[in-house]
């Protein structure tokens, strides 16, 4: 009933990068060498793990579905980005706004625990290795990768029913994709209710998962210090190192970007911030694991015949 006071909103105008539009095509061709860079990268360490035997582990099954995970969560957003750099695309209809934050927020979140997986993953791998074939099982596997993914859609579903319920008076919204915070804004009615909804459901899927991450890292690297040998510590942090450099970067990002206070001059500093984490985390996911990680290294090696630097 509260709908018929307002006049019908059928699609929106993404205004993107509008306030760059002397750089507009500086910028698409620096987002297209990136994302095709993402895509290839993660296709390419998909495809190694699936085909070589000697990564058919659980720490490279959960970096097959993140890196499988982050090329879909870039496909949602990316090409209608580029398309509206070249002057195309600028306007997307209430459902299409709909879906667009459904698969980003499911993927977002669930990329968050599908880190959270990988670190009780290397917990179990280096405070208990005797039992960690028992323990991380392919049962097991399957059910951490079940349950982020099903803590995504749920979280998700609330997120978008929450936002897609309201009357809506704006039709431009103030980004480059229809992220929570801009398509909330264009709301008729005070969105207070679903402004603490939205920050609750960030806090929970950004520092939950993020917590246990430092539990699991507490316990690592106390077990890494009983170590002996400084050449036995080193060898096993390193086994670590990768997963840390990508954990540290995308809870990073997505704590800026959505446990901040809210600000009226921010929408700038939100677009630019959001390249991070849906451009350069997907690209470090993949570069990080093949330039750190020794085995991808020797996998590489295997799959292309010839010596890798």
């Amino acid at each position: 009933m509260q709908r018929k006071n307002y006049t019908q909103v059928t699609e929106f105008t993404l205004q993107g990068f509008s306030s760059f539009h002397e750089h507009q095509i500086t910028l698409f061709a620096i987002f297209l060498t990136l994302y095709i860079l993402t895509l290839v990268s993660n296709v390419i360490i998909v495809t190694i793990i699936c085909i070589d035997r000697h990564l058919h582990t659980p720490m490279y099954f959960f970096l097959s579905i993140l890196s499988t995970s982050e090329t879909v969560y870039t496909l949602v957003i990316i090409p209608r980005m580029l398309s509206s750099l070249v002057g195309q695309n600028e306007s997307i209809s209430l459902e299409g706004c709909a879906t667009q934050m459904f698969f980003f927020a499911t993927l977002a979140i669930n990329n968050c625990f599908l880190l959270t997986a990988m670190g009780y993953d290397r917990y179990v791998a280096i405070c208990n290795p005797l039992r960690y074939m028992i323990i991380m099982n392919k049962k097991m596997c399957v059910l951490l990768v079940g349950g982020a993914c099903a803590i995504g859609l749920i979280m998700a579903s609330i997120h978008v029913t929450s936002i897609f319920n309201l009357p809506f008076c704006g039709t431009e919204v103030a980004h480059f994709y229809c992220d929570i915070r801009p398509v909330m804004k264009l709301a008729c009615i005070d969105t207070t209710i679903n402004e603490i909804i939205s920050f609750v459901i960030s806090s929970l899927v950004i520092l939950v998962p993020m917590g246990l991450v430092f539990i699991s890292y507490i316990l690592i690297i106390s077990s890494i210090l009983k170590i002996a040998s400084a050449e036995g510590r080193k060898k096993t942090f390193a086994t670590c190192a990768s997963h840390l450099t990508v954990v540290i970067v995308h809870y990073g990002c997505a704590s800026i970007a959505y446990l901040k206070p809210k600000s009226e001059n921010s929408m700038e500093q939100d677009r630019l911030l959001s390249i991070t984490y849906t451009l350069i985390t997907p690209l470090l996911n993949p570069v990080v694991y093949s330039l750190r990680n020794k085995e991808v290294k020797d996998a590489l090696r295997r799959a292309m015949g010839k010596k890798l630097p």
